[in-house]
């Protein structure tokens, strides 16, 4: 029962196997292939207009160079309070983009407040040298809470950026898990609602290590290239990411992988909230699950082999644990089974 992280799945059987297809024979190195362009032109498909894709090995490598090709100096880049960027990424953001802050915003739910966003960008005046100035709204989509944003909150996020001059980077670590939960498209949750860069994500949903840098609008990515090889992620043999997306996209398989994890996320938090020894902690519509149990309850779960780990109660539910409480979050996969589901909810009682 491994509902500790997406990350402790294998790779998805198809993307394994193009991966061992693209092993024999040669190709060009350092993102030239055959397969390479084809991938670009894919995601050109996929997002219904021209864009720039870098393919990169890590989320936290996307975030951070996506973040570092709009640096400038002073700059100051704006997410929410628990963002992974600034919670996960052991300073990589503010490594890589050469001293950038990030600002922490509050929001319910783990988004950002539109109101709170444009509150928190006024106290950067423009040409307030001590104070710096701002470089960058991020969000995430899904979020760190488990939730997501409606197309009509990453515009008004959009709207915040485009009025302060700022672009807007969303990280899509669970990128398909959200997008399958508002039944939309790529493009409905990105360059149509605002969104300038895109982190990619695949590793989470089936993949090896596949993720990468979409810039919406080409112009934005002159600086990339170097970027990406100064900091030692453009890979020599890039088509075996390349592989693993041929597969991930091919008739629509990273969308079932989403669609399935967050049915089983469905199947857990139905299961939670009818058992006698935990409750959901909120609400959430992707495939992470919080939940509150009792420590006892915890302790035989674990015994019976199931993991997950305790998570940091939000500063906005300071009452959500009573005295043997404890607050989990669990993690649902391609390669959760009910079986798990039942076994891990049979536990609770």
């Amino acid at each position: 029962m491994f509902f500790a992280s997406d990350n402790w799945a294998g790779a998805h059987p198809l993307i394994a196997e193009s991966l061992v297809k693209e092993a024999s024979g040669a190709a060009a190195a350092y993102g030239t292939s055959d397969l390479d362009r084809r991938i670009e032109e894919r995601f050109n498909q996929i997002f219904q207009r021209e864009v720039t894709v870098f393919f990169v090995g890590t989320g936290t490598a996307a975030n951070s160079l996506a973040l570092a090709s709009v640096s400038r100096p002073g700059g100051v880049t704006f997410c929410h309070s628990e963002a992974h960027v600034t919670a996960d990424e052991c300073g990589a953001p503010e490594f890589l983009t050469g001293g950038c802050r990030l600002v922490r915003v509050e929001g319910p739910g783990g988004k950002l407040d539109p109101a709170a966003l444009g509150a928190a960008i006024d106290r950067y005046p423009p040409g307030a040298v001590h104070q710096g100035r701002p470089m960058a709204v991020t969000l995430t989509q899904a979020t760190e809470s488990g939730t997501v944003y409606s197309l009509a909150e990453i515009e008004a996020i959009g709207e915040v950026a485009r009025t302060n001059g700022l672009p807007l980077h969303m990280d899509g670590a669970r990128f398909a898990n959200a997008l399958v939960a508002l039944d939309a498209t790529p493009a409905d949750m990105t360059w149509k609602r605002g969104v300038d860069i895109l982190s990619f994500g695949g590793t989470k949903n089936g993949c090896w290590c596949a993720e990468a840098i979409v810039f919406m609008k080409p112009d934005m990515a002159v600086d990339m290239p170097f970027i990406r090889k100064r900091s030692a992620q453009l890979f020599s043999k890039t088509r075996f990411i390349a592989a693993q997306l041929e597969a991930y996209f091919e008739g629509g398989l990273w969308l079932d992988l989403a669609r399935h994890a967050n049915a089983m996320a469905t199947r857990l938090r139905t299961g939670i909230a009818a058992s006698n020894r935990g409750r959901l902690a909120w609400s959430t519509e992707t495939n992470e699950v919080f939940a509150v149990l009792s420590k006892d309850a915890a302790v035989i779960a674990e015994g019976r082999g199931a993991r997950f780990y305790d998570w940091p109660v939000p500063q906005e539910l300071p009452n959500l644990l009573g005295e043997n409480d404890k607050l989990i979050r669990l993690v649902t996969s391609f390669a959760t089974t009910e079986d798990e589901v039942d076994r891990f909810v049979e536990a609770l009682g």
